[in-house]
């Protein structure tokens, strides 16, 4: 087994500005990968809008854009096996390979666009070919922030991944939505190219980064997909998060994954650019929480945050359906967007304090497989959504996930008190 030294810290800053960016600071390898992260995700979500708009625009089917949006996310069934890669090969040169295929799709896809050769099949194919430069990545995504920073700064690190998520939906959608009103989606799509580009130059430099190799050789894909099932089921607090990230991605993403465009031009009248400043609002909000996570560091409590959190983040979407005025779903949505940051930091977070180095690409590839039910559930709730529309289909699931949350709760009361300090619940315990 080879194992990487730990990373060793340079004191700790001071001053709250300093605290809230300690991570991008301290460590030189984690500042390169989260300004590879920033440029990637702009170029995710602002594709995100981009396609989103031109399939809704050339069908007008709310069922079409699902299937667009499921086939789109369809790699995240993957999740096992990319986890598994991520714990067998080098991390660093992983992401270089996301990135460069990324790249080399958006530049097809620009060019097919631009000469009017892009059927509605065809930006179904350019979805699920940008879903295999993400998704698949995750898990090594993730687990290298953990290489890079150690246990004491992980949730100070992840809060400004998170940050990067944040910032590019605020960025992307904005800038997606403005250009596609200036330049159309072609001339849009264009610009995005540049996104991939930095990334990839960006990332060149960690390509022979340490790396953990995190366990013995000799085991079949079976066996080792089977170790990090049986970590995370074997621990009652780890099977608790896992779950919780399965339900919201039932129930509440497929809701901004797909029907942004429809709550937009359907229910408050918006354009392109309307859009994109709705989805701004959710971007901004996301950045607070994130801010104030970060600003937090390694603070007691991350269960209790990461429920509560997660079940207003249901609430707001509830109130966001039933409302009809423009300015107040704008508010909403950047409630929605706060609200987010709780769930999405923490549940990478508690995963990797609560399960050993050995597995944890495994445990993120079970993490990104229950992401992956994303898919099944748009197609569902879209079918439900041709009925009972956009609105009361959001009503019904975030009042759904508030339930199970509060049940979660009652059942295992020690996650609310988890914060991964040696007081907290032990990574082993299984009661």
């Amino acid at each position: 087994m080879v194992q990487a030294a730990p990373p060793v810290a340079p004191p700790r800053p001071d001053g709250l500005h300093r605290k809230v960016f300690a991570s991008l600071l301290r460590y030189p390898r984690f500042r390169l990968l989260w300004v590879s992260n920033l440029f990637f995700f702009g170029g995710v979500w602002t594709q995100t809008l981009i396609l989103g708009w031109l399939v809704f625009d050339t069908t007008g089917s709310e069922f079409l854009l699902a299937i667009f949006t499921a086939v789109r996310l369809a790699p995240m069934m993957l999740g096992p096996l990319s986890g598994v890669v991520s714990d067998r090969f080098d991390r660093a040169r992983l992401l270089l390979v996301a990135s460069g295929w990324a790249l080399t799709v958006v530049l097809l896809l620009s060019v097919l666009v631009s000469t009017g050769t892009a059927p509605y099949w065809l930006l179904v194919a350019g979805g699920l070919c940008l879903g295999l430069a993400q998704s698949p990545s995750q898990p090594a995504r993730s687990t290298l922030v953990l290489d890079f920073v150690g246990r004491e700064s992980l949730s100070n690190a992840n809060a400004l991944n998170s940050i990067v998520m944040n910032m590019t939906q605020v960025i992307g959608p904005a800038i997606g939505g403005a250009m596609i009103s200036a330049l159309g989606a072609a001339g849009a799509l264009w610009v995005s190219t540049a996104w991939f580009a930095v990334s990839l130059v960006t990332l060149w430099p960690l390509r022979n980064a340490a790396r953990r190799v995190a366990h013995p050789g000799g085991e079949s894909l079976r066996q080792l997909v089977s170790s990090g099932v049986r970590t995370v089921f074997g621990n009652r607090l780890a099977a608790a998060v896992l779950l919780i990230t399965l339900v919201a991605n039932i129930f509440l993403w497929p809701i901004y994954q797909a029907f942004m465009p429809v709550f937009a031009k359907v229910h408050l009248g918006l354009d392109a650019g309307g859009l994109g400043w709705l989805l701004t609002c959710s971007g901004l909000g996301g950045l607070v929480g994130s801010l104030v996570i970060a600003a937090l560091g390694d603070f007691r409590y991350k269960g209790a945050m990461f429920v509560g959190g997660t079940a207003l983040w249901g609430t707001l979407w509830v109130a966001f359906a039933i409302s009809g005025s423009v300015p107040v779903s704008f508010a909403l949505l950047a409630g929605v967007g706060l609200a987010s940051s709780a769930f999405g930091v923490l549940q990478t977070t508690l995963l990797l304090m609560l399960t050993p180095p050995a597995v944890q690409g495994r445990v993120l590839g079970l993490q990104e497989l229950a992401i992956g039910v994303m898919p099944l559930a748009t197609i569902m709730l879209g079918a439900v959504a041709e009925v009972l529309g956009v609105a009361g289909t959001t009503m019904i699931s975030g009042t759904l996930l508030v339930l199970f949350l509060a049940g979660l709760a009652i059942k295992v009361p020690r996650l609310l008190r988890y914060g991964g300090h040696p007081a907290s619940p032990l990574v082993e315990d299984r009661s």
